[in-house]
């Protein structure tokens, strides 16, 4: 069980880690925007002297850092001198990852080089050996935050809403999503529910090339008994699980319905669930992967 994410009063250390590529640049400048003091790669050797200054100086209210593979050998000290920096100040690890496929999408796009790319070692190959590497750090985190699904804006937004003066520490941020199955299973998903059961409005020629935003596809759907029965039972469940996930310290949660394409069931299913979770109180965001995709 991760450490709560609620502390004492006082000054606070945020420690960023994580993969490289996942976004611990955006992080540190959403955290400098509200007002932390922020460090880049500060070497490890300087991190309990850091949290010593912080502590003590008047003009800090709180603090950040990077420290990811670019410390080098001196990255397998870290979890015993986290443990001593906690002992001195209130600190928060976040570790940052996002999936594969994701990390050199960003390395192509930006031209930057991995750094542990080899000569002749692939941007894939060295996310791959980066994972094992920083993976102890990865299990002593307070918060693990998969940066697949988010854009620049989007991260500095969910950092704004986690650590700024008006965040609600109890509150989870939801994403309901809808795909197509032939498209892939979202990576990122924390539950998926399969609605390729329900009558499918593909086959109604003056439905094939709407989406289930439209208002008469969506009423077709929620017409049959099935689909009526699935809402209900799907509510309850999100209803009961909920509370417990907050109260474990989760601060996101990604929820699928994947029909055959994207286009129909699926979408009709997110936009219902994103509204009846939004009139129950909860920060929701919606996301059609492949309401576009042929």
């Amino acid at each position: 069980m991760s450490a709560p994410l609620t502390k004492p009063a006082g000054p606070e250390l945020v420690i960023i880690t994580g993969l490289s590529g996942s976004g611990k640049g955006t992080v540190l400048k959403s955290l400098e925007d509200l007002g932390y003091y922020s460090v880049d790669n500060l070497p490890m050797d300087l991190i309990p002297k850091f949290a010593e200054l912080t502590s003590s100086s008047p003009r800090i209210s709180n603090a950040a850092l990077v420290v990811d593979i670019r410390g080098g050998e001196a990255l397998k000290r870290f979890p015993a001198m986290f443990k001593q920096v906690q002992k001195q100040i209130r600190a928060r690890l976040i570790f940052l990852e996002a999936d594969d496929a994701t990390i050199v999408r960003r390395f192509s796009e930006t031209r930057r080089p991995h750094p542990l790319k080899g000569a002749e070692r692939s941007v894939s190959t060295s996310v791959k050996e980066e994972r094992i590497l920083i993976e102890p750090i990865k299990r002593i985190a307070d918060l693990v935050i998969n940066t697949s699904r988010f854009n620049v804006h989007e991260l500095r937004e969910f950092i704004g809403e986690r650590f700024g003066a008006s965040r609600d520490e109890s509150g989870i941020l939801i994403y309901v999503t809808s795909f197509g199955f032939r498209h892939g299973v979202p990576t990122d998903s924390d539950l998926v529910f399969d609605v390729r059961f329900l009558p499918n409005p593909n086959y109604i020629p003056e439905y094939k090339k709407l989406t289930g935003k439209n208002a008469k596809v969506a009423e077709y759907v929620r017409s049959f008994p099935q689909t009526q029965e699935f809402m209900a039972k799907i509510t309850d469940l999100l209803t009961f699980l909920l509370p417990h996930y907050i109260e474990e310290g989760k601060s996101y949660l990604t929820i699928s319905f994947g029909c055959t394409g994207g286009h129909h069931r699926s979408v009709m299913m997110a936009e219902e669930m994103r509204k009846r979770l939004r009139k129950g109180g909860y920060n929701v965001k919606g996301l059609h992967r492949d309401i576009q995709k042929g």
